[in-house]
């Protein structure tokens, strides 16, 4: 056989919680990369995902001209509204709730998968990927009727595990392949403030699960890992948690990309910054009450306006880290002479983290806690946005919509398999700060980039640095302020220049090998 040669799959189809349904960094995973996948493999990729009703409607457009013909109990089919416009089937499980315990005992018996010790979301997302599993062996055998074919299965997070055992035992001729994201192992240690780094080569996983209280959770992800027939993960830094954690290698490290179709260019790259800035401005103004230092003085260059956002996870999202550079900073432009005379306003752009609103001498904190999907404006009232209609209501607010008027973006992880927001942020020409435990910041760093200067500040951070850390950010945030307007100028196009070096056009090269790692397990099996 020559593996010169790439196995193409003729159909792929991909499972998610995050499927039309927008929670964190798995859905702009997806959503991104549906465009180089439909591109590649035209209506012929199918993403199955839960359906939420009235929620997955915001993202779902039904259609039922599509896979016509075939018939399947509590799905319903359509389009994702996205780039792409990927095929979506939408899945309903409470009928599987009578059979969770024999479930339960198949997945032991077949696969050791330890579910008895079972709470929270395990039973929905475990029942979910049943569901899909099933759906994806129904609809396998409906479409290989008349056009035979390679079938891949591709499952995403411990959350549609059982979708990969389904289809091993059920539906061997399916190619199956499990990315996880982040080892829940992995994220639980650096959670709950134990020492993931130091004594990495000390922790295994199936021990700390229990510590944890994470038996039943790690048990189908790593159980996952062992069957699939291609095991991936996003990152070298997260292919080290799954062989210590998971005592399973990574077949392929699947680096995440961006879609550029994401950034508005030209004039309208600019009007749409403007906006972004007023706005943010506006609101700062609005929760503060009072007047600001930097009221009437509001053009570009006089006001610095930095961000951070993502999941309120306190530590592992470098939100105290955040705090505490932006503290040190405020302290550092009232006692050091700067060039830079403006003003700074730091956004925490992270849902439900509504802080008290705080000023240290010329820098001020301003929380901004809501989900930013579109359906909210700044100040958290309800927009009466329509689906589908492919605009958000006027006064309406998303993260990208805001991210384009930050001059700079702060995202100083101490746990992140990959770093969607870096990457977002260099995309619309914001340069960014994050860390070498980040996927991102690692690969940017073999990039040779290092720099603000650059567009990606790498912090090195350890277990036990973090005063080091925090003075480190506000150091080279002081030391940006004073650049000159051209340095500056830049330092945005080599963000720019950066992100269209992470582009899926050059990272979905890595999912085509996972396919085809995938696909020669099950040919040569035969």
């Amino acid at each position: 056989m020559n593996k010169s040669i790439l196995h193409t799959p003729t159909y792929i189809f991909e499972t998610s919680w995050e499927v039309c349904n927008k929670v964190g960094g798995i859905y702009a995973v997806l959503s991104t990369r549906a465009a180089s996948m439909q591109k590649e493999h035209p209506d012929h990729v199918i993403f199955f995902g839960v359906d939420f009703g009235a929620h997955s409607d915001i993202y779902f457009r039904e259609d039922k001209t599509l896979l016509k013909g075939w018939k399947h109990p509590h799905t319903r089919i359509g389009r994702w509204d996205i780039p792409g416009q990927p095929i979506a089937v939408l899945l309903t499980f409470d009928h599987l709730w009578s059979e969770k315990d024999a479930i339960y005992a198949w997945a032991w018996n077949n696969f050791g998968v330890q579910s008895h010790a079972a709470y929270g979301d395990y039973d929905e997302s475990c029942l979910f990927g049943y569901a899909a599993g099933q759906a994806m062996e129904s609809l396998y055998k409906w479409l290989n009727k008349g056009e035979k074919g390679v079938f891949c299965c591709h499952a995403n997070e411990w959350q549609t595990a059982f979708s990969i055992f389904y289809l091993r035992d059920h539906c061997p001729n399916i190619a199956t392949l499990f990315t996880t994201h982040a080892t829940g192992i992995g994220r639980s240690i650096a959670g709950n403030g134990k020492p993931l780094y130091d004594y990495f080569a000390g922790y295994h996983g199936d021990q700390m699960a229990a510590e944890l209280n994470m038996v039943s959770k790690h048990s189908a992800e790593k159980m996952a890992a062992h069957h699939a027939h291609c095991f991936t993960t996003v990152s070298d830094i997260t292919a080290r948690e799954c062989a210590q954690l998971l005592d399973k290698p990574v077949d392929i490290v699947t680096p995440n990309g961006f879609e550029p179709g994401f950034v508005p260019v030209g004039k309208t790259f600019t009007a749409k910054r403007n906006a972004a800035r007023q706005a943010l401005i506006s609101f700062a103004k609005q929760v503060t009450q009072e007047r600001l230092p930097f009221e009437g003085n509001l053009q570009e260059g006089s006001t610095v306006l930095i961000g951070i956002a993502g999941r309120l996870e306190w530590k592992n999202k470098g939100i105290d880290l955040f705090m505490s550079s932006m503290e040190r900073l405020g302290n550092r432009l009232t006692t050091n002479h700067s060039p830079f005379q403006g003003d700074v306003i730091a956004f925490t752009m992270v849902p439900y983290l509504d802080q008290p609103i705080r000023r240290i001498g010329r820098v001020t904190i301003i929380s901004i806690p809501y989900y930013l999907d579109g359906t909210v404006t700044l100040d958290g009232h309800p927009t009466q946005r329509l689906p589908f209609e492919g605009n958000h209501q006027e006064g309406s607010a998303t993260y990208y919509d805001l991210l384009i008027g930050l001059d700079l973006t702060v995202f100083p992880s101490y746990y992140e398999p990959w770093g969607y927001t870096p990457l977002e942020s260099i995309a619309f020409h914001v340069p960014t700060i994050t860390t070498n435990l980040a996927g991102f910041g690692a690969w940017a760093q073999a990039q040779g980039i290092c720099r603000l200067e650059d567009g990606v500040d790498v912090i090195h951070r350890t277990d036990s640095n973090y005063d080091e850390a925090a003075d480190h950010i506000a150091e080279d945030i002081f030391r940006y302020l004073a650049l000159p307007k051209a340095a500056i100028t830049l330092a945005r196009k080599s963000a720019a220049a950066l992100a269209a070096k992470a582009e899926w056009s050059h990272f979905f090269q890595f999912y085509r090998e996972a396919y085809d790692i995938a696909i020669r397990k099950i040919t040569n099996n035969k």
